[in-house]
C-alpha cells in the first residue's frame, strides 16, 4: 500500500471517521481506523460496533487531484495515535506506505513517523442495508431537528428505549420525537421521497449516535439519503456513511399526551421568558431542584419567582403580547424550559396550560413545526 494524500482532506476524513472509535471496546481491532486504499481513491473506517463511519476520498474531483495512489492495499492503524499525528504533521500533503507485514510509514515534511498496524482482514465489515425504506432531507434541516430534540433525551439507562430520538413518517412528513417522561421535544418536516407510501414506525435512534453525526452535518442544503432497516439507519452523505444501530423496544405514544384543551394561554417575548428564567435560576440551581414558579397577573403580566431557602427570593414581572383565561399558578423546572427556549428558532412564543398540575405546551407563535410538553412540579 503506498498513496500520497492532500493534508487537509485527509485530516478531515480521519477526524470525522475518529468520532466512531470508542477506547473502552473489548475488541482490539476496533480501537483502529481502517485504511482501504484503491486506485479509486482512499476509505476510511472507523466503529464501535454500535456506531460505524465511513469516509471516502476520491483520487481526484472535478477541480483538482486529491490523493496520488501509488500502490492498492488496506492496514488498521491505532486510531488514538493516527488522528493525533496527522493533525499535527507540517506538510501540505502526507504519504503512507506499508511495506512490512503491517507496518506503516507516515511522512510530512521532515517528519517520519512508524507505526505498527493490525491485520484488516480482521476488521467487521459494515453491513449492506437494502434501501427499501429511504427518504432525503436537506443537512441543515437534519441538523436543525437533532439539535432541537435531542437535549430532551433521557439520560437514565432505567429506559433504554427513551435514550434515543422516535422517527416516525407518513404522508410525507417525518416527526421526530425525544421524552425523558418529564418533558417532551416534537419537530416536524416535510420529506423527499420517492416512495409515496412510506411509512415508518418506531424506529429509535440512540441519542449519542445523533450528537455524533450532528458534527459531521454541515449547513448546506445538499440532501442526506437515509435507509432505514428494523436493526439499523444509514445516514448517506456524498462522500461520509455513517451506520447506527437502532434501540430495541417499543417507544411510548406520545400523541395522547398532549392536551387539545387548554385553560389559560399567554404569548410573549422568547428573549424575555429566557433572560428572566435565567436569572430565577441563579437562586434555585442552589436547591439543585431548579424549581421556578409562574404565576399570571392582571394586566397581561406573569410573575416569575424563584425561592432557595438558603439563599433568598427573586421576583420579576414579564410583560405579555398576549394574557387570555383563568387565573394561573403553576412550578415547573426552570432548566427544562430554558433548554426548549434556547432551541427554538422564533422570536414570539405561546405557552398554553389546562391547569396547575397538568402538563402544559410551549411552540412557536408563528409555525406548527415545533412543539415542547412540560410536566410542572409539585410544590406542596
Amino acid at each position: 500500500m503506498h498513496f500520497i494524500v492532500q493534508r487537509e482532506q485527509f485530516v478531515q476524513s480521519v477526524q470525522h471517521v475518529n468520532k466512531a472509535v470508542s477506547s473502552r471496546t473489548t475488541i482490539p481491532i476496533l480501537t483502529g481506523i481502517k485504511l482501504n486504499v484503491t486506485f479509486h481513491g482512499i476509505t476510511l473506517t472507523g466503529s464501535d460496533s454500535d456506531i460505524s463511519i465511513e469516509s471516502f476520498i476520491p483520487a481526484a474531483d472535478e477541480e483538482r487531484e486529491l490523493a496520488e495512489i501509488k500502490e492498492e492495499g488496506s492496514i488498521v492503524l491505532q486510531s488514538r495515535f493516527f488522528a493525533d499525528i496527522v493533525k499535527k504533521l507540517p506538510g501540505e500533503e502526507i504519504e503512507i506506505f506499508v511495506k512490512d507485514q503491517f507496518a506503516a510509514t507516515v511522512k510530512s515534511g521532515s517528519v517520519v513517523f512508524n507505526l505498527n498496524g493490525l491485520d484488516p482482514e480482521e476488521y467487521p465489515r459494515l453491513p449492506t442495508l437494502e434501501e427499501d425504506q429511504t427518504f432525503s432531507l436537506p443537512q441543515s434541516l437534519l441538523k436543525d431537528m437533532i439539535r432541537q430534540t435531542v437535549f430532551a433525551v433521557s439520560t437514565q439507562e432505567t429506559r433504554p428505549v427513551l435514550t434515543g430520538v422516535n422517527l416516525e413518517a407518513a404522508d410525507g412528513i417525518l416527526l421526530c420525537t425525544a421524552t425523558d417522561s418529564h418533558r417532551l421535544a416534537m419537530r416536524k418536516a416535510s420529506l423527499e421521497t420517492d416512495n409515496e407510501s412510506l411509512e415508518i414506525k418506531n424506529i429509535v435512534v440512540p441519542g449519542k449516535s445523533l450528537n455524533e453525526l450532528n458534527k459531521v452535518l454541515e449547513e448546506t442544503d445538499e440532501l442526506v439519503d437515509i435507509i432505514v432497516t428494523d436493526s439499523q439507519v444509514l445516514f448517506k452523505l456524498e462522500r461520509l456513511l455513517f451506520f447506527s444501530r437502532l434501540l430495541d423496544g417499543k417507544y411510548p405514544v406520545t400523541s395522547t399526551m398532549i392536551p387539545d384543551q387548554f385553560k389559560t394561554k399567554i404569548e410573549l417575548s422568547k428573549r424575555d421568558l429566557l433572560q428572566s428564567l435565567e436569572r430565577a435560576l441563579l437562586l434555585s440551581r442552589e436547591a439543585k431542584n431548579n424549581v421556578v414558579n409562574l404565576k399570571s397577573l392582571d394586566g397581561r403580566q406573569i410573575e416569575i419567582t424563584s425561592v432557595s431557602v438558603e439563599v433568598g427570593k427573586v421576583t420579576e414581572r414579564v410583560d405579555c403580547t398576549e394574557l387570555d383565561g383563568e387565573e394561573l399558578r403553576i412550578s415547573f423546572n426552570g432548566k427544562n424550559l430554558i433548554d426548549a427556549l434556547r432551541v427554538i428558532d422564533s422570536d414570539v412564543i405561546s405557552i398554553a396550560f389546562t391547569g396547575a398540575m397538568s402538563p402544559f405546551v410551549l411552540k412557536p407563535a408563528d409555525h406548527e413545526q415545533m412543539l415542547h410538553l412540560f410536566s410542572p412540579v409539585r410544590t406542596y
